[in-house]
């Protein structure tokens, strides 16, 4: 019985900053998680309507083919219901640049290290931490550029040309006002593997010209 009071003695001791940060903590992995579930239900319709078959795409993302079946009929009866999308770099929504800019920084931290300006702005996204608001967007892209400058002679002039590229969409809006038919979190997150595909492929094959 005295061992049990000290034991709840020590939890009741607990200050009200203590508490709350270690909820944040867990929320933040419980919002990860649900973020990752809705976006995943996302791109199983898309990789449907790109053509992907069911057994795939159940392979790949290690659901059963009557759970993707489920999301791909709930995906067709939405409101979203999208024809196949390109996947090609050069779009323009700001969710698109933004998947980019992640990538790049993303690429730029892992090559840098600590020495990345942009490393904790990197991971603070990867975690959830940070949103994609207009404000912690126009902070990356300094950040970026910052380290773009101070890492010239190590990073591979793709980075700069791909900065560039995004710094024109984000300042010059696309003249088409017509909206993406998928959702902002799904082209964000296309956009990211694209374009860290796209860096790594021409930074390997500038390195192996060099050699």
């Amino acid at each position: 019985m005295a061992g049990g009071e000290g034991r709840i003695g020590e939890l009741g001791a607990l200050t009200e900053e203590q508490v709350a940060r270690m909820l944040d903590g867990m929320n933040e992995v419980i919002r990860a998680g649900e973020e990752a579930r809705r976006l995943r239900a996302e791109m199983i319709t898309v990789l449907a309507g790109l053509g992907w078959t069911q057994d795939r795409i159940a392979g790949l993302t290690g659901m059963s083919q009557p759970a993707v079946s489920k999301q791909v009929a709930k995906g067709r009866d939405g409101e979203d219901a999208a024809s196949p999308m390109a996947l090609t770099l050069d779009q323009y929504d700001a969710p698109w640049l933004e998947g980019r800019l992640w990538a790049l920084a993303e690429d730029v931290s892992e090559r840098c290290g600590e020495d990345a300006r942009c490393a904790r702005h990197v991971d603070a996204l990867a975690r959830g931490r940070k949103r994609f608001t207009p404000a912690v967007v126009d902070e990356l892209r300094r950040l970026v550029e910052e380290d773009l400058r101070r890492h010239r002679d190590a990073l591979p002039g793709a980075h700069r040309a791909a900065y560039d590229e995004i710094g024109r969409g984000f300042d010059i809006p696309p003249k088409t006002t017509a909206a993406p038919a998928s959702s902002a979190s799904v082209r964000r997150a296309l956009a990211h593997r694209i374009q860290r595909d796209r860096l790594r492929g021409d930074g390997e094959d500038r390195e192996g010209r060099e050699d």
